[in-house]
């Protein structure tokens, strides 16, 4: 059984008092589902009250820590060496339709280095974490990535651009250049724990354009941590930002950076 270093203790105890409020609160979502209203401000409510419950009991924790959180922003602590990241509900679109796939997701930041990260998935109580260097686990299992060599063989997961949000035909030509290489491709709406499925060997690969820091920053290191890669579209060590995120087996990742690189250097070049 895989002992949980102090900064995970403290990063589970927030994200379980935060996924209390979560689950009642989906169970009001559900029951919204059939007013003309709809449930758009309950649940950003709900989002609000999650980030309020984690930034609370993650300052009881580190009570010095910076902060950069995604509906309050960055907040300078005394020690702006550590901050804490944090997504408190991935998968707000998910949350707001009823369909049960949404997590939480908090990472520690040390000097610039992602060193330990958690996601949590409130209504199926699984708890992916990592230490930097100490490997992942899923509550007390360890995760390793799947060994599938072969791309016809893979089961991959990606996020396609909404309302609002640039990319359209970079998604589309890499999405059209892989389906028919793959056995497929999955689209459940939730990239921290689309990542965290990476480090399971659930999915064998993941990409996505334009996210966050705090959408992949725990689960990129929970990647890592179970024997993954990690990188940009051209293979550099670029996917924190979350502007381009490319997260793999290790067998995988070569021959998938090249078909998504000739994908996008294709539409580059036909919008030129």
């Amino acid at each position: 059984m895989a002992l949980k270093p102090a900064i995970i203790n403290v990063m589970e105890g927030a994200a379980r008092k935060a996924a209390r409020n979560l689950v009642r609160d989906f169970g009001e979502v559900e029951q919204l589902q059939v007013s003309r209203k709809g449930p758009s401000d309950f649940v950003s409510a709900a989002d609000l009250r999650a980030e309020d419950t984690l930034l609370r009991e993650l300052r009881k924790g580190r009570p010095d820590f910076s902060m950069l959180m995604e509906e309050s922003g960055s907040a300078q602590g005394v020690d702006n060496q550590n901050r804490w990241i944090v997504d408190p509900l991935d998968g707000t679109t998910n949350f707001l339709h009823g369909v049960p796939h949404f997590a939480i997701s908090i990472a520690h930041e040390e000097n610039g280095t992602v060193v330990a990260g958690l996601v949590y998935q409130p209504l199926t109580d699984e708890m992916f974490w990592a230490v930097r260097g100490s490997g992942a686990f899923l509550n007390h299992r360890r995760l390793r990535v799947s060994a599938r060599e072969h791309m016809q063989d893979a089961l991959l997961a990606t996020g396609l651009p909404y309302r609002g949000k640039p990319k359209h035909p970079s998604y589309m030509a890499t999405l059209n250049a892989i389906l028919p290489m793959v056995a497929g491709v999955r689209r459940l709406g939730a990239a921290a724990l689309d990542l965290a499925w990476v480090a399971a060997g659930r999915y064998d690969a993941f990409w996505e354009f334009d996210l966050e820091r705090w959408d992949v920053a725990a689960g990129l290191l929970l990647v890592r941590e179970a024997g993954g890669s990690a990188s940009d579209m051209a293979g550099r060590d670029n996917a924190w930002s979350g502007a381009e995120v490319l997260a793999t087996n290790t067998a995988l990742h070569g021959n998938l950076r090249r078909i998504v690189g000739k994908s996008l250097h294709n539409t580059e070049n036909a919008t030129e």
